[in-house]
């Protein structure tokens, strides 16, 4: 089994999610790494997650830790191979070393700016994650994703439910879509219907 593209899961607290990621062969899972989130997950716990999968990659996620600190941080994250920030300039900072790179955009904050963003990434390989707060696309919103799909890699993380994700990938050139994690009802229990039923739109037959 397979997916039809490129699959991110991010903020990943529990074995729970991981493991039906791993299942369903996504692609890229997420783990927060700066102490002032609520989704943050603690080296040991990293450890205790992954030690339990195979067959993924892994990234590490940050908002404001500056491009030094980042590097610090992922010592203490063994085989997280990509870095996904929400600040261009410090991804910038990391487009030399051995990570792959993902810049996360909220679609309601960059209005106005994309040319300047285009241009600052035309000579990298960053991804770029588009995400918004509104369930549904505004006509603004879906202009600025044909922009930047036209010109970048992108992930889009907006706008997805089961219901419009095939619609969504036919209509712009993107390399995948984003999703988050959720909280386990308790250790082992986990509601997985509405990532479940995206992911099970997006396998491909055997």
């Amino acid at each position: 089994m397979a997916l039809k593209t490129f699959v991110k899961i991010g903020g990943i607290t529990n074995l729970s999610d991981a493991r039906y990621c791993s299942g369903m062969y996504v692609d890229l899972i997420g783990f927060s790494l700066e102490n002032s989130s609520d989704k943050y997950i603690s080296p040991a716990a990293y450890s205790e997650i992954t030690g339990w999968l195979s067959g993924l990659e892994y990234t590490g996620e940050f908002t404001s830790t500056s491009s030094q600190s980042v590097l610090e941080i992922l010592n203490h994250y063994p085989n997280i191979t990509w870095i996904e920030h929400e600040q261009i300039d410090t991804l910038l900072e990391l487009k030399e070393s051995d990570y792959s790179l993902i810049l996360k955009l909220d679609l309601d904050s960059i209005q106005g700016i994309e040319n300047q963003l285009i241009e600052k990434i035309s000579d990298s390989k960053i991804m770029i994650h588009l995400t918004s707060k509104d369930e549904i696309l505004s006509e603004r919103s879906k202009k600025m994703i044909q922009y930047f799909s036209e010109r970048s890699q992108v992930i889009l993380g907006a706008g997805i439910n089961p219901e419009s994700v095939e619609n969504l990938l036919n209509s712009y050139p993107l390399k995948g879509i984003g999703l988050t994690g959720g909280t386990e009802i308790k250790p082992g229990l986990k509601d997985f219907d509405e990532l479940a039923n995206i992911l099970e739109k997006l396998e491909i037959e055997d």
